[in-house]
């Protein structure tokens, strides 16, 4: 299970850092993602990150702004959210899925299996 934090309101040009903790303890075989949804609109991946963290990806209108991280140790994932835009406005989505390798990136929502609850971003201008 997935639980996602970190969201709330912040002006344009802010920062938000949101954060998907897990209680497994297997977390270090998954590899995860960030997603989005704003209202009217299909759920977007932002970033992915491989089990060991050594591998990232990123859509490109995050590209250079949002940053993936992991910490295997504490069973959770990061978004570190820079410059952000009121475009960014949505609910943000953590996901999961078992990699049985370590460089692995997911980027289709279809891959994920496990998800979490979103939180909500909202960026004023």
């Amino acid at each position: 299970q997935l639980q996602a934090s970190g969201g709330g309101l912040v002006q344009a040009g802010g920062s938000l850092r949101l954060s998907c903790a897990t209680s497994g303890s297997t977390f270090s075989m998954y590899a995860a993602g960030w997603f989005r949804q704003a209202p009217g609109k299909e759920r977007e991946f932002l970033a992915g990150i491989s089990r060991s963290g050594g591998v990232t990806y990123y859509a490109d209108s995050v590209k250079g702004r949002f940053t993936i991280s992991r910490d295997n140790a504490k069973n959770t994932v990061s978004l570190q959210m820079n410059s952000l835009k009121p475009e960014d406005t949505a609910v943000y989505y953590c996901a999961a899925r078992p990699s049985s390798t370590l460089s692995t990136v997911y980027r289709e929502k279809s891959g994920y299996f496990n998800w979490g609850q979103g939180t909500l971003v909202t960026v004023s201008s």
